[in-house]
């Protein structure tokens, strides 16, 4: 097996590394690729506004095309996206769905040119080179992609093709072909922040862009103008990384050689796995045996090959499939637990229909092979002081593993959403680390249930509260669900509870809606009736608060951020 070995993105072997040669590359990308994975999750089409919410606070970082038509951007918190188009749909972010939906993409793409990469779901990374003389030019090959992807899968993409990583990323976004020796050209003019591009969700890149843009270096061409020696000594192996993709250069150079045998590990499955989960175990053993190779060596790696060996479930005949992730965990590497991942999507791919053709069943893994790529002495990839690639996922795991040993494993709980109408419901707390299933399906209807999007604070109980009208009279609901008046001040008494000391006192309401009812097991004894009703109070932020009503006492029950 061939592969690249090269420093990685932040080699810190040197404060000056010398710049590799950029070589054309073409991209392909599925614009706002989350939000299409799940709408195909969902059986619903393009045309229906959604969006994608992760990070701190829950806020939107994904947008479909008329979701933003109505008004809905990334960063925007859930409950003004609603307010700003109220048909919007949203789905929490998944790693594992978009790498599984996106698995027929790639094949799509393969048909046309083989040897591509995945840099992460949603973008894909081909050689240009001997594709686009097969096919007649660099616009034949990227509108040949484009066809196929379509054609195959029904999605929309953009190919762009370019000198180095970083201009191929932007010529896809731009759908456009950059000529050969023309990428720093095309990229100077632009912002400092585009770099994200290349790797999104990177806060510590977000600060240094920031960072710079506050010190005058505000495009590509400010960044690529600096002494190469100041910027290493400054900035770090990030500001060397970022000044590489600024001039057009790839972050790895093409020198090739063959793997010691040793850094590929197979297993084979007997009996053959039908499910991922039972392919995820073999394949978390290979992981662990990978990293721990990996690391006996001194070694990181830049690419994961997985390889799958399949047999047919009615004739019996073998195929191989394969894929190459492109890792580019820059400062920190490969955990085993990030190989697993990478191979737990790959494999949720494989095994799902929705990857495979018209009529054709999933065919069971009989064989497992993971292979490190682009290999690298790990005394290159210098550690963070701080954040995931310090090691703190590792040592939290550690340290929670630590205290279940010493106080059994339900004294540390993870939390699990599940079925239910309100807030408190849909919450389950399963011991860390166990695969419990939930005690209701959070895949049926459930009628009743509480609108999207979902309170950011559920507080552990009920706190007594009182909604009082303009006059100071109390709210009351009546059985057909009228409020005896609109709701103009909300009061929560002091109660001592830490999670709600922000929200004790008399607090203005600017904006309300409901009220809904909510009957659960009304027949029995211990059946309950409600009425919730969300409100908007002038506190800083515009704080919003959930309060339900039984037998005309309100309580606040969670709060919106």
């Amino acid at each position: 097996m061939t592969t690249d070995r090269a420093p990685r993105a932040n080699d810190a072997g040197s404060a000056t590394p010398a710049a590799p040669v950029a070589t054309r590359t073409a991209c392909l990308w599925v614009p706002d690729w989350p939000v299409v994975a799940a709408l195909v999750v969902a059986g619903l089409g393009p045309e229906v506004p959604a969006a994608v919410t992760g990070g701190p606070g829950g806020r939107i970082i994904a947008v479909s095309a008329p979701a933003r038509s109505a008004g809905v951007r990334r960063g925007m918190r859930r409950r003004e996206a609603q307010g700003r188009c109220p048909d919007l749909q949203l789905w929490p972010a998944d790693d594992a769905r978009d790498a599984r939906e996106f698995e027929p993409v790639a094949v799509a793409a393969e048909t046309v040119v083989s040897g591509l990469e995945i840099a992460r779901p949603g973008l894909l990374l081909l050689p240009s080179g001997g594709a686009a003389r097969y096919h007649g030019s660099e616009h034949d090959l990227a509108r040949e992609l484009t066809e196929q992807v379509a054609v195959r899968t029904g999605h929309e993409c953009q190919v762009g093709v370019a000198d180095g990583y970083l201009a191929a990323v932007l010529a896809a976004r731009d759908d456009a072909v950059v000529p050969p020796g023309a990428s720093r050209d095309y990229l100077a003019p632009r912002p400092a922040a585009v770099l994200v591009h290349a790797r999104p969700g990177d806060r510590t890149l977000t600060e240094l862009v920031d960072l710079w843009r506050r010190l005058g270096v505000r495009t590509l061409a400010d960044l690529a103008a600096l002494p190469d020696a100041a910027v290493a000594a400054r900035f770090g192996d990030l500001g060397v990384w970022a000044q590489r993709l600024a001039r057009g250069q790839d972050v790895r150079p093409p020198a090739r050689r063959r793997l010691a045998e040793d850094l590929t590990v197979t297993e084979e499955l007997d009996p053959p796995a039908h499910r991922v989960d039972v392919a995820t175990f073999a394949a978390r053993r290979l992981a662990e045996h990978l990293h721990d190779d990996l690391g006996r060596r001194g070694l990181a790696c830049g690419r994961l090959r997985i390889t799958a060996r399949a047999v047919d479930p009615v004739t019996g005949e073998a195929r191989t499939l394969e894929r190459l992730w492109r890792t580019d965990d820059t400062l920190g590497g490969l955990s085993a637990a990030r190989i697993t991942d990478r191979v737990r999507w790959q494999l949720e791919g494989w095994l799902t229909a929705s990857s495979l053709g018209q009529g054709e069943a999933p065919a069971p893994i009989a064989g497992l092979t993971l292979a490190a790529e682009e290999v690298a002495p790990a005394g290159a990839l210098q550690p963070r002081l701080w954040g995931p690639g310090a090691g703190e996922d590792l040592r939290a795991r550690r340290a929670v593993e630590r205290v279940q040993a010493l106080l059994g494993g339900d004294a540390v709980l993870t939390v699990r959403l599940q079925g239910g109408r309100d807030p408190r419901d849909r919450v389950q707390l399963v011991p860390y680390g166990e695969q419990v299933p939930p005690e209701r399906d959070p895949d049926r209807p459930w009628p009743g249930a509480l609108p999207p999007p979902a309170p950011s604070v559920v507080l552990p109980e009920p706190v007594p509260a009182r909604v009082l009208d303009a006059a100071g009279r109390p709210v009351v609901v009546g059985v057909r669900l009228a409020t005896s008046g609109d709701p103009a001040v909300v009061e929560v008494p002091a109660a001592g509870a830490t999670a709600v000391e922000a929200l004790v006192g008399r607090h203005a309401v600017t904006g309300w809606a409901g009220p809904w009812p909510v009957a659960e097991r009304w027949w029995t004894p211990g059946g309950k009736r409600r009425v919730f009703l969300q409100v908007v109070t002038d506190l800083p932020g515009d704080v919003g608060l959930l309060l339900s009503a039984s037998s005309g006492t309100w309580v606040l029950e969670a709060v919106y951020d």
